[in-house]
């Protein structure tokens, strides 16, 4: 079987015969050169499977699933709250946490952030990419962005505060329930101490130095990231 795994939204079925939308069929055909009876795979939330070409019609492919070949993903939630960044590190920054494993995107407006909008459809199309390319299965979620006083009333999560103050440099594993993770990383210019007070007031959180050196908000996110895949996995 080939290596191409693409994204298929809607619901994936044994024998399911469809087509792929005008850009998919693109890339198979004309970019990937795949074959009629040659085979792909296609995936979503509800696990992978591979699907053969029935034909090439008018540049779109249609396709029959012919077996299931992973089933839907079972792991612990891990959430990104988060400062959008300018536009070229922003997509870096999604794209590295996709592949880390991050399964929600929180946008964070805090007092010190500086890009305040967000271009949600560009970024949803970095991290199915980032899935495709990755291995995954499920495809994170990113939220509309909010301030920080709406996130913590609205989240009920372990909350991982990753601050450049803290002492402490490593995660307490006792203290994490089969709640959501979250790891939280501020904006380039830091927090303000009114919301760091905000934050290590919630019920539950763990602050945290990931570095003795000031990183870049992009760096930050993959090595809170990282650190916390490795303590809890």
């Amino acid at each position: 079987m080939s290596n191409i795994r693409l994204f298929f939204p809607e619901s994936l079925s044994l024998n399911l015969t469809a087509t792929l939308d005008k850009s998919q069929s693109h890339y198979v055909s004309k970019v990937m050169r795949i074959k009629e009876n040659e085979v792909f795979s296609l995936f979503n939330i509800s696990g992978e499977w591979e699907a053969k070409i029935l034909g090439i019609s008018k540049n779109i492919v249609e396709f029959n699933v012919t077996k299931q070949l992973r089933q839907k993903e079972n792991f612990k939630q891990l959430w990104l709250a988060f400062s959008p960044i300018k536009s070229n590190y922003f997509n870096f920054m999604i794209q590295k946490a996709t592949e880390l494993g991050v399964t929600k995107f929180l946008p964070i407006i805090f007092d010190r952030t500086i890009v305040r909008k967000i271009n949600k459809e560009r970024l949803e199309k970095v991290i199915i990419e980032a899935a495709e390319q990755s291995n995954r299965i499920q495809i994170p979620n990113i939220e509309d962005p909010q301030n920080l006083r709406d996130f913590l009333d609205k989240s009920d999560v372990d909350l991982i505060f990753t601050d450049l103050n803290s002492k402490n440099n490593k995660v307490d594993l006792k203290k994490l329930t089969s709640k959501p993770t979250c790891i939280v990383v501020g904006p380039e210019g830091d927090f303000s101490e009114s919301e760091r007070d905000e934050i290590l007031s919630y019920k539950g959180v763990q602050a945290i130095k990931i570095n003795e050196n000031i990183l870049r908000s992009e760096t930050a996110v993959i090595s809170a990231i990282s650190i916390i895949n490795y303590a809890i996995n």
